[in-house]
């Protein structure tokens, strides 16, 4: 009885890993058609009563403006072309941080949010952590630094029922997503650790002083070059 159990939990262990390597293989090509927090947001916004708002439109990242590329890298994850997945040192430091009874602060990398976005759910839990380290793991084995930045730019939540940066530029400036400045960009990707509390425009003076540090750092990061770190992919 205790062999056939074992054997059971192994075969459902070696499906779930066929069917994530799949996925990941699959989107590494594919544009990602929906997400689960989509649906979580849809679901949430019907049990309000409120109409059900979604706006996602995929670019490809040819059509997305540098200087957004830029500004998410420098808002969120500097070390973003360098690192395997995971910023030891930001998680070092997020630790002590939060070991001295600060406020807690995360260390998420754009890979890890990628993976987070495109394949779970996005409350906090060890079970969840745990599959968000092994989807990362995959996405920077499978896909290059520009593919984990295209799903990114075109997954992430960028304001209510906003998600992706076609639907971002047009939500908050009324263009493309080619067309984008440094400004408006950074106006953007300030508001990214929080969208449905925070607006692009018109700025709050946090968000204003967060835009401001995201441009100066876009200036001090330099040219944005992906092929430095892909490594033959």
């Amino acid at each position: 009885m205790l062999k056939k159990l074992f054997k059971f939990i192994f075969k459902i262990i070696l499906w779930l890993f066929i069917i994530s390597v799949g996925f990941v293989l699959l989107f590494k090509w594919v544009p990602v058609p929906i997400t689960p927090l989509m649906i979580i947001r849809g679901a949430e916004q019907n049990e309000k009563g409120f109409n059900r708002t979604w706006q996602h439109d995929w670019v490809s990242i040819d059509k997305i403006s540098s200087n957004l590329q830029l500004a998410v890298i420098c808002s969120e994850d500097q070390n973003f072309l360098n690192h395997n997945g995971f910023d030891i040192k930001a998680i070092e430091k997020a630790y002590e941080n939060n070991k001295k009874g600060k406020r807690i602060r995360g260390a998420s990398t754009i890979s890890q949010q990628t993976a987070k976005n495109v394949f779970l759910w996005p409350e906090r839990s060890w079970l969840r952590k745990g599959l968000e380290t092994y989807f990362t793991f995959l996405i920077e084995l499978i896909w290059t630094k520009e593919r984990i930045m295209e799903v990114y730019l075109n997954s992430i939540e960028m304001g209510n029922g906003i998600y992706g940066a076609g639907a971002a530029a047009k939500y908050w400036y009324g263009k493309s997503a080619a067309k984008l400045t440094a400004m408006e960009a950074a106006s953007i990707a300030a508001i990214l650790p929080s969208p449905l509390r925070y607006k692009a425009q018109p700025a709050s003076n946090y968000i204003a002083g967060r835009k401001t540090w995201i441009v100066r750092q876009m200036n001090y990061f330099g040219k944005l070059d992906y092929k430095q770190s892909d490594n033959g992919k």
